[in-house]
């Protein structure tokens, strides 16, 4: 096992090759998930005009307490067409423009009304007051580039009045699931056939990581079928294969690949499930080679193909982001070859997340793998991790 690479080095190795595709401008409509390219500013002050916080009365604070009377009304999008009078109030709805001359908003509920006037007790000047660019200035910075256009980012965008975002363009990603076992589901299984699970599970993972997936037809154990599916790959900016990558008489995949001219950077990493992932590289494309069991391609997706993605959309901080919480259930023994990751069900309370082990960790075991939504990462070491141990995991999206 000394030739296998630890995960961090075949991360590593990856991310050298995975720099960002180019740019293109999109709507802030369609960014959702992406990354811009370069740091955006605001194109106005925000709020851009003096807003009040509350429903209530614009006033002067000078003016107060007193009655005063109310010499106009004002709602958002609406603001009065003059100043406020001295020693006058004005009704203001919530996003209201503060008029010109109001120092201060008393809340609604504060006041009493009649007569067309209010009774009002003191308040400071600025109570209630949004003032013009509280939250951000023009030409200020709103997202930095290679940050994720999260919900909230995007809402910064808009209200900033950025339109439009200048984001690498979406990587095109090509699915090939390889065996001649493999049936689509619905269709009869004749002996020894299985039903084929991994394009369907990397597609999603695929697309939910922001790419656009072709997914092609399973390729038989057969050089030729490979080749022709595998050209036809190879015109994508990212390849994923399941099966084929290990030494059985049938796995072909990386002779194929190696013959159309794919470079192999490396093969075989200490990982559990999931050990003989390949990956290389031709031109521009990044190609990955994927266990058949869908339990290792699900999981060497997230390791090593989820990271690619992402720096291919160029997001500054591409790799899986571990949390901390604590094992529960029984204690969990160390292998002393490969770091493992452990299927598991997440529970958080306010003592923290509690990682609880499913049972049946074999990597064909898909049905089981269903339950979890979290993966224990148990580093390689000759002893156990014993129940309440402090553990790193990765949720499962």
């Amino acid at each position: 096992m000394a030739d296998l690479l630890s995960i961090a080095e075949a991360q590593r190795l990856i991310l050298e090759r995975a720099g960002p595709l180019p740019a293109e401008i999109v709507s802030i409509e369609e960014a959702a998930g992406r990354a811009p390219a370069e740091d955006v500013a605001a194109e106005i002050d925000l709020p851009p005009f003096p807003s009040s916080a509350m429903d209530g009365f614009a006033v002067r604070a000078s003016d107060t307490p007193g009655r005063l009377p109310i010499a106009g009304r004002i709602a958002a999008g609406r603001p009065a067409t003059g100043a406020l009078p001295p020693g006058a109030a004005m009704e203001i709805s919530t996003g209201g423009v503060v008029p010109a001359e109001a120092d201060a908003v008393i809340p609604v509920e504060y006041v009493v009304e009649h007569d067309n006037a209010i009774e009002v007790e003191a308040v400071g000047a600025g109570a209630n007051v949004r003032p013009r660019g509280g939250d951000i200035r023009a030409d200020e910075l709103v997202v930095q580039a290679g940050a994720a256009l999260t919900p909230a980012r995007l809402g910064a965008l808009a209200a900033a009045g950025v339109a439009t975002v200048r984001c690498a363009r979406r990587p095109r990603a090509a699915v090939l699931p390889t065996g001649t076992e493999l049936r689509r589901p619905g269709e009869p299984l004749g002996p020894g056939e299985i039903y084929e699970a991994n394009g369907l599970i990397l597609s999603a993972q695929l697309g939910a990581a922001g790419a656009d997936v072709e997914v092609l037809p399973t390729a038989g154990d057969d050089e030729g079928a490979h080749r022709l599916a595998l050209e036809r790959a190879l015109e994508a900016d990212l390849v994923v294969t399941s099966g084929g990558v290990s030494v059985g008489p049938h796995d072909l995949v990386r002779k194929v690949e190696a013959e159309l001219g794919v470079e192999e950077i490396f093969w075989r990493v200490a990982v559990k499930p999931g050990k003989p992932v390949a990956f290389g590289i031709r031109c521009e494309t990044l190609v990955f080679g994927l266990p058949g069991n869908p339990v290792s391609a699900l999981v060497g997706f997230e390791l090593f193909v989820r990271p690619a993605l992402r720096a291919l959309q160029g997001l500054a901080d591409p790799l899986p982001r571990f949390e901390r919480g604590r094992l529960g259930g029984g204690p969990r023994r160390q292998s002393p070859e490969r770091d493992e990751l452990v299927r598991s069900r997440l529970s958080v309370s306010e003592d923290g997340a509690v990682l609880e082990p499913l049972s049946g960790q074999e990597s064909h075991m898909i049905a089981r793998a269903a339950g979890a939504d979290a993966l224990i990462l148990v580093p390689r070491g000759d002893g156990e991790l014993a129940p309440g141990a402090f553990v790193d995991y990765l949720r499962l999206t």
